[in-house]
């Protein structure tokens, strides 16, 4: 089984100081810094773009996980790329030819995830998954933080490792929305190996953010 990592999402943290807070998170042991980018119009919020992931750049040398939630995606991978985004995730739903923004992603050396909405089928991505790097799983609707885990998707988890493991293949299973002290469990059990996490992370605990890193990785 691989290592379960932790990939906080900077979406919870104050955007008034976000070089420090990506500090905090690396001092606390997070594997890699999830970057929630949404346009307002593929998801119902706005957040941040490519110049700001720039800027923030220079704060870590951990991985920068980035969820593109924006449509069309394709024509933007290349400013997210050369940000200095290391992982790439894009929505089926978002490009009008899949293969095509998976390779433009490889094409910039960046590492490549797909992600499934709550009532997107594993079916839609499933001719990919030999390609890809990261399979995302949301488990709750994309757009907004804070949200309630919905635990109907843990059997979309587990069909996914059954998958995974049925073709032999090597992509990490990530999961995002609402995860917590009560659910971390149960999406590692099902197959999960990343947890994305931002209110827990930087909220619970008093915010005591290593406490609370080496809480959902356990």
């Amino acid at each position: 089984m691989k290592k379960i990592q932790i990939s906080p999402s900077i979406l919870a943290g104050d955007f008034s100081k976000l070089g420090y807070e990506i500090k905090r998170l690396e001092d606390g042991g997070a594997d890699m810094i999830h970057v929630d980018v949404m346009d307002g119009h593929f998801v119902p919020n706005l957040t941040i773009g490519p110049p700001v992931i720039k800027s923030l750049r220079k704060y870590t040398k951990l991985p920068f996980d980035v969820h593109l939630m924006i449509s069309p995606v394709h024509k933007y991978i290349k400013s997210f790329s050369e940000a200095g985004s290391d992982i790439i995730t894009i929505h089926p739903e978002a490009t009008k030819n899949i293969k095509d923004s998976i390779d433009l992603i490889k094409s910039f050396g960046k590492k490549v995830g797909l992600s499934l909405n709550p009532d997107t089928s594993i079916e839609v991505i499933d001719k990919y998954l030999k390609e890809i790097n990261l399979v995302l799983v949301m488990t709750v609707y994309p757009g907004f933080g804070g949200q309630k885990f919905i635990s109907k998707i843990l059997n979309k988890i587990k069909n996914l490792k059954i998958i995974k493991d049925k073709k032999n293949l090597d992509f990490d299973i990530e999961v995002d929305g609402g995860i917590n002290f009560e659910n971390n469990k149960l999406v590692i059990e099902a197959g999960a190996n990343i947890l994305v996490s931002g209110t827990t992370i930087f909220k619970d605990n008093n915010g005591d953010i290593k406490k609370n890193i080496e809480l959902l990785r356990s």
